[in-house]
């Protein structure tokens, strides 16, 4: 309905807005989400994280662009298929939010040369890559698996990755090997995590997993919560809860109750989940995760949200 454009009102318009979301639906994305959360003075009072989330949600229900051809979906169903797929697709997001050249579009096909992980390397612990030895320009195969063994040796080295990459060899990134890629790019995404963890912590030392869990279970306690993670692969983080409860006590008044559900069910859990990361993304975490990661405790992936949530917090 266009009645709202005839409301003087900027709050009584506003709310027509919000109304008119709630009843907008798509075969393939579902309902507007955000007008759960959105409230009519968010937008007069121009609650600029809260609108972009609003019209993103908007844009991903009627973007107004046709549709990909199945040929067009093909190139790009492997972001969103399956699990490893997923894990596949943050690990992507994760390298191009890093900046460096060139973007990223196929994680498997797009790192065979070795130059993408030796520029992420790079930028992570910068004088970690020695440049003489790698073969940037006119790489033939063989030049593309000595920049790949490079990486392998930087990674195996006691300094500064020390990664565990038993049975990877630089032929097997060139190759596109996925669980081998997949096994030396987690490593040094985690590396990365508790990296800018350590950058934030005051006495400046490295911050290991369990610090992690301990934190998140006192402020989570300091703020007089119930809900604990025992790891990062506890069962009971499905519902979401514990990760609500953890950005409320980082910032109280960015968690709205109302919306919180048990997340005894699968939609329950999914609807926290994505509540849980949209509040973590308005509180300025860089988040790669997506809701069914949460739901089905992705290890790996809560591993990075609880790290993003935390140098946030350590940031304050």
């Amino acid at each position: 309905s266009t009645d709202a454009l005839r409301e003087r009102d900027l709050e009584k318009r506003a709310e027509a807005v919000l109304s008119n979301a709630d009843r907008m639906v798509d075969d393939s994305h579902g309902q507007m989400e955000w007008c759960k959360f959105l409230k009519p003075r968010d937008i007069v009072n121009g609650n600029s994280k809260l609108n972009l989330a609003f019209v993103a949600n908007l844009f991903n229900i009627c973007p107004g662009l046709e549709k990909l051809s199945e040929e067009e979906m093909g190139e790009i169903d492997w972001l969103f298929d399956s699990e490893g797929s997923r894990e596949a697709r943050a690990f992507t997001l994760w390298l191009n939010s890093l900046g460096i050249d060139p973007y990223v579009n196929s994680l498997f096909e797009d790192l065979r040369d070795g130059l993408v992980i030796l520029r992420a390397m790079d930028a992570i612990e910068p004088g970690s890559v020695d440049w003489k030895k790698v073969k940037q320009k006119r790489a033939n195969n063989f030049d593309k698996i000595a920049n790949c063994s490079i990486a392998v040796d930087i990674g195996l080295a006691p300094k500064p990755f020390k990664f565990s990459l038993v049975g990877v060899q630089g032929a097997d990134i060139n190759a596109g090997n996925k669980t081998l890629t997949l096994a030396l790019i987690w490593q040094l995404m985690r590396h990365h995590v508790l990296t800018i963890l350590k950058s934030c912590s005051a006495d400046g030392k490295p911050v290991s997993e369990k610090e992690m869990i301990a934190w998140a279970n006192a402020t989570v306690s300091g703020a007089g919560k119930k809900s604990t993670m025992r790891n990062f692969s506890d069962p009971s983080l499905k519902t979401g809860v514990f990760f609500i409860d953890l950005l409320s006590a980082i910032r109280p008044k960015a968690v709205q109750y109302e919306h919180v559900k048990s997340g005894q069910t699968d939609a329950e859990a999914i609807d926290n989940a994505k509540y849980a990361i949209s509040v973590a993304r308005k509180l300025g975490a860089v988040i790669f995760l997506l809701p069914e990661d949460i739901v089905e405790v992705q290890k790996k992936m809560i591993l990075t949200f609880v790290g993003s949530v935390m140098s946030v917090a350590l940031r304050k």
